[in-house]
């Protein structure tokens, strides 16, 4: 969850979104994919969440442009509040649990959500990730569903910027350059994980990642 929110907070300090967000098509789709594949039931996770999932292409699809033709900041902006809605999610600890039932009605509405978010920001966590928190997977097939939703988000958000012009044979260069130090900083995180405490890293990151947004969304204003 950390790489496209992370990067694209960063990255947007020095650049616009939408160059940020094409950089990172590569690194992103190759990060999810490997999350996706170590995963154990990709298959029934699928015949769950195709719904969602169609919902995140078309969601992703419909609010093509809405990154390669920002002018006034706006995109910023938005990813800012993104960042900002996610991290205080996640540090608030809210449980919620929406029943089987519901699923077959909440899975394309939460999936077209997170495409339009994917679309105008980069950042495909909002809803996608509470959501999948509240159906009440266990932990692998939660990790493995994270990694499906932002395989799906990262694919037709790369799409997406193609058909925009904002994704070229130069950009996707640049883009495969990056997967060296993304995969790098997989590799060093799976090893610094077991030396430091899981809830203090997770309260210190999405601290981080407030600060980071609130910058974004304000310093325009101040």
């Amino acid at each position: 969850m950390g790489l496209p929110a992370v990067a694209m907070g960063l990255l947007s300090l020095s650049m616009a979104p939408v160059q940020a967000a094409a950089l990172l098509v590569a690194p992103t789709l190759v990060t999810n994919f490997w999350q996706l594949a170590l995963g154990p039931s990709l298959a029934p996770l699928v015949r769950r969440l195709w719904p969602m999932m169609l919902g995140i292409a078309l969601g992703t699809w419909a609010g093509g442009g809405l990154l390669a033709n920002d002018t006034n900041g706006r995109a910023e902006i938005g990813l800012g509040a993104a960042l900002v809605i996610y991290a205080a999610l996640a540090l608030a600890k809210i449980h919620m649990r929406i029943p089987d039932r519901a699923e077959r009605w909440w899975s394309p509405l939460v999936g077209a959500a997170t495409g339009l978010v994917t679309a105008a920001t980069g950042v495909f966590s909002v809803p996608s990730v509470p959501y999948l928190e509240a159906i009440a997977l266990e932990r692998d097939d939660l990790i493995q569903a994270l990694g499906l939703s932002f395989s799906v988000s990262s694919l037709f958000l790369g799409i997406g910027l193609a058909r925009d012009g904002a994704f070229g044979l130069s950009v996707g260069g640049q883009s495969l350059l990056a997967l060296a130090p993304a995969l790098a900083g997989m590799y060093v995180g799976q090893h610094v994980r077991s030396k430091i405490s899981a809830e203090a890293f997770r309260f210190w990151f999405m601290l981080g990642l407030i600060a980071l947004g609130l910058h974004l969304a304000l310093h325009r204003f101040v």
